[in-house]
């Protein structure tokens, strides 16, 4: 007859062994066939509504897409397998969504260049490659980073890497920085990138591995006010740095979205790890007094809250009016709730319809109910992202995992609002949509280290073998232990090849020594 398990927990384990969580990979592979088939239906209907034969660049594309959608998978599966099997398909359907209204704005481009008698090259041929490229450095991401802890390690060089990423287009001349006004390119001889758009994922790290460091002086309340903690003067310095970069980023870059998404990240994650409203008051006081001295002092800025309030106005048709944000409101009022259905309006009438404006032209075309599905799929990236983050076990993985999640939501918000005019109009570009390498670049990177988070949240703790635990001392067996003779060599041996200093005599049981 078998001993009893001495420890309880291993006698439950014996007879009711835990079951492995489901890694859920069928899953995201059949979400990523679905995606896969929309991309593909829309691309016929879009050639269909612009009385064009269906060629074999929906074969080319189709193919393509598929292609590093199943790579993409297979690294999933391969590095982060218990990874969350929403994240990858969302994304996946944001890009080929993408990808369909660039093709479909390059067609009503093209058949303008033939009305000119000139030729027209196909953006949607360079955003097949940058995704190609995109995914390759998920997948380097992917294996390089297998446990996101290990970013702690270096937080502080990061942040230095993104500040200098971030001021780097504010200090270089015009010529090699400025694009439509907003001075936050870096021209190179073959390719254009935005380094901001990699500093905000270096200085989340950064922000993440601050506050977990430093977490306890946020928490120490200072002077009370009208019944209100106040923080302590000393631990201003991050809301200030913050502020001062964000303020930095809207008169010296002209750029009033990424000012705006960069402050609202630092005070979400503030928030996030100490739990204090206050801060979000002050962080938010400081901004807005900010936006204040930046609107008086600098003409620009005067222009695009003009251009807010009045999108009709008496400059609606000059340099720098509002002509892009009239035209864009025309047509999302054009589309209604159902649109003009895939390739039968007329989006590339408004600038830069497949970029900044880009969510206007799926609005013109899908309506507000297509518009709202697509919303709804970047509220499901974010939604899974805190998710993942609030399940994870470390707190870096909290605060990292909560700022990447939110940086997706507070993106669209940015985007959406300028181009529904319910904000100030921003030039940063809906992720995954717009055409663009940058943003498309460092999206991926945000969502590999998501993905790499909900697999650690995910992941079974493996538990260490139970030990078997020993006898109490009262039942233990008394042996005997012989003592080495006086004058000896000191290495216990007794000269007749048995005594060992420490060795139980058998025949002794039961007695003392």
């Amino acid at each position: 007859m078998g001993q009893p398990l001495a420890d309880p927990l291993s006698a439950q384990f014996a007879t009711n062994p835990p079951r492995e969580l489901p890694k859920r990979r069928g899953t995201e592979l059949l979400l990523l066939a679905f995606a896969a088939f929309i991309v593909t239906l829309a691309l016929v209907l879009v050639e269909a509504n612009q009385e064009q034969e269906l060629t074999l660049s929906i074969l080319w594309l189709g193919l393509a897409y598929l292609g590093v959608l199943t790579a993409a998978h297979l690294a999933v599966r391969r590095w982060a397998p218990y990874a969350d099997p929403v994240l990858l398909p969302c994304v996946a359907l944001l890009n080929g969504i993408g990808l369909v209204m660039i093709h479909r704005l390059d067609l009503a481009e093209a058949e303008q260049a033939a009305q000119k008698g000139s030729e027209y090259s196909p953006e949607v041929t360079k955003q097949v490659l940058f995704t190609v490229i995109s995914l390759a450095l998920f997948v380097v991401v992917l294996i390089v980073v297998n446990d996101h802890r290990t970013l702690t390690r270096y937080g502080y060089t990061f942040g230095l890497i993104g500040i200098a990423a971030l001021a780097l287009p504010a200090v270089l001349p015009s010529s090699l920085s400025e694009v439509n006004g907003a001075k936050v390119w870096l021209k190179l001889p073959f390719f254009s990138i935005q380094p901001g758009e990699f500093a905000k994922i270096l200085l989340m790290i950064f922000f993440a591995s601050f506050l977990v460091s430093k977490r306890d002086l946020f928490m120490v309340a200072g002077k009370k006010v009208l019944g209100v903690e106040l923080p302590r003067a000393r631990d201003l310095g991050p809301i200030l740095i913050a502020a001062a970069a964000s303020i930095g980023i809207l008169v010296f870059e002209k750029d009033l979205g990424t000012s705006l998404l960069y402050f609202s990240i630092i005070l979400v994650m503030l928030y996030v790890a100490t739990e204090r409203v206050i801060w979000v008051v002050v962080g938010l006081t400081f901004f807005i007094g900010g936006c204040i001295i930046a609107y008086n002092l600098f003409t620009h800025v005067q222009q695009r809250v003009e251009n807010w309030i009045n999108p009709l106005g008496p400059r609606y048709d000059e340099l720098g009016g509002s002509y892009q944000l009239a035209q864009g409101l025309f047509g999302l009022g054009t589309g209604g709730v159902g649109g003009t259905g895939l390739g039968a309006g007329r989006p590339d009438i408004v600038p830069a319809a497949g970029t900044d404006f880009i969510t206007a032209s799926i609005g013109e075309e899908l309506g507000f109910i297509g518009l709202a599905a697509v919303l709804m799929l970047y509220l499901l990236i974010a939604m899974r992202g805190m998710r993942s983050a609030l399940a994870v076990r470390d707190t870096f993985g909290k605060l990292l995992g909560g700022g990447l999640a939110f940086t997706m939501v507070m993106q669209i918000f940015v985007v959406v609002g300028g181009v529904t005019a319910l904000i100030p109009e921003t030039g940063i570009t809906a992720p995954f949509l717009s055409q663009g390498g940058s943003s498309l670049l460092a999206n991926y990177i945000l969502v590999a280290l998501l993905l790499r988070i909900s697999d650690a949240a995910r992941k079974p703790v493996k538990r260490a073998k139970p030990q078997q635990q020993q006898a109490p001392i009262a039942e233990a067996h008394t042996v005997l232990v012989q003592r080495p003779p006086a004058g000896g060599n000191g290495n216990g041996n007794n000269g007749n090849g048995n005594g060992a200093s420490g060795a139980a005599n058998p025949a002794a049981d039961g007695r003392t020594a």
